[in-house]
C-alpha cells in the first residue's frame, strides 16, 4: 500500500521526514498543503482537527508529526 505524505515547503520537520521517506526506498505520494489547500480539510480530519504537519498515512497508520511539527 502506497504511502502519503501531507508536508509544507517551509517545514523544516517535513524536509526531514521526506529524505527519511526517500532512505527508505519505499514510495510515496506528497501532498503540499501550502500548494493544494483544498488538502486541508482531510488533513485536519486526519489530525482531529490540528493544523500541523507532517502527517504520513500508512494504511490505516497515521503519524502525525513524528519527529517534530509545524502548525499552520
Amino acid at each position: 500500500m502506497a504511502i502519503t505524505f501531507y508536508s509544507l515547503a517551509r517545514c523544516p520537520f517535513c524536509r526531514a521526514e521526506r529524505e527519511r521517506l526517500l532512505e527508505s526506498g519505499r514510495s510515496f505520494s506528497e501532498i503540499d498543503v501550502g500548494e493544494h489547500p483544498e488538502r486541508v480539510p482531510e488533513l485536519v480530519k486526519l489530525t482531529w482537527r490540528r493544523r500541523i504537519v507532517p502527517v504520513i498515512v500508512d494504511g490505516a497508520r497515521v503519524d502525525i508529526a513524528p519527529q517534530g511539527g509545524t502548525e499552520f
